[in-house]
């Protein structure tokens, strides 16, 4: 989010600031603003903990607090013990599989066995054929009980990803800085119930600010991008502090000047916004009012 505040007498200095002759007078005014990011609730749940307060400095990175993880973790054991339920039964499937091939063993020896008293007449066509019946009855008994196997292996590894997904879950309870800077508003506190999604703090980065001016047309040839600009601010009633910037955006259209402005001659003039970066020292402020002096070289 970016604020802007553009005040009457700043409006008006841009129209004339073309057209002083006063060597010190500014090029152009404007205010001070950063680019401000909101982070967002990622889990559902009561706010266990949110170790932060306004005005606070946190670093990229940094666990501000967590989102109560109960349930999910009590989802991830339930979802685990399936699993592994599950995979026990393959135990059971190799024991079934076992017994059969220790059937189809004793049936070849008997097969052996009724093959040579065929030999000397001792036994029938029949029996042969009855032993042969059983062995196609165990490899197929076999080959069903192997197939188990990819049903099971499936659903171990459903459950897998689902605990996969529960751990992702619980990460994300964790309430975690990614920008380093200066908390500007907290929207939670602890104990509160949050959503995915919903705000719990605004940061901005106020190392580095960015006064947005507005210039007209005819000063717009003398500003380019990486222009060095003398920026100056509000030091008391009487005088200015002055640091240095850079012009770090021009917008490439224009636009009228701000509704501030009363008299319709000044509303139809067009200007165009320009961005100069500022490095703070702790004296700028959001919404503080600057100015700019075009530095020729």
């Amino acid at each position: 989010m970016k604020y802007q505040f553009f005040t009457v007498f700043s409006a008006l200095a841009i129209l004339g600031a073309s057209c002083t002759t006063d060597k010190d007078q500014p090029d152009a005014y404007g205010s001070f603003e950063a680019t401000e990011v909101t982070v967002s609730s990622l889990a559902n749940g009561r706010i266990m903990q949110l170790d932060i307060e306004e005005g606070q400095l946190l670093d990229s990175g940094q666990i501000v607090g967590f989102v109560d993880t109960v349930d999910l973790h009590l989802k991830k054991l339930q979802v685990s013990d399936q699993k592994n339920a599950t995979g026990s039964r393959k135990e059971d499937l190799a024991a079934q599989i076992a017994v059969q091939e220790q059937n189809r063993e004793n049936i070849l020896i008997e097969k052996t066995r009724v093959t040579n008293l065929m030999k000397d007449g001792a036994a029938t066509r029949k029996q042969l054929d009855d032993i042969n019946s059983s062995l196609n009855l165990i490899e197929k008994q076999i080959a069903s009980i192997k197939t188990q196997f990819n049903g099971i292996d499936d659903q171990v590894g459903s459950a897998q990803q689902q605990i996969a997904q529960i751990t992702e879950s619980i990460r994300n309870a964790y309430i975690i800085n990614r920008v380093k800077g200066t908390v500007i508003t907290k929207f939670a506190e602890n104990n509160e119930v949050t959503t995915f999604g919903k705000p719990l703090y605004r940061i901005a980065n106020l190392n580095v600010m960015e006064l947005r001016v507005y210039v007209s047309g005819a000063q717009l040839p003398h500003i380019r991008i990486g222009q060095t600009t003398e920026v100056r601010y509000d030091n008391d009633e009487k005088t200015n502090s002055k640091t240095t910037g850079i012009v770090s955006w021009i917008s490439q259209t224009a636009e009228f000047t701000p509704k501030t402005i009363q008299t319709k001659e000044e509303r139809v003039n067009l200007v165009y916004a320009v961005k100069v970066r500022v490095k703070n020292n702790g004296s700028l402020k959001i919404g503080m009012p600057g100015e700019i002096k075009l530095i020729s070289k």
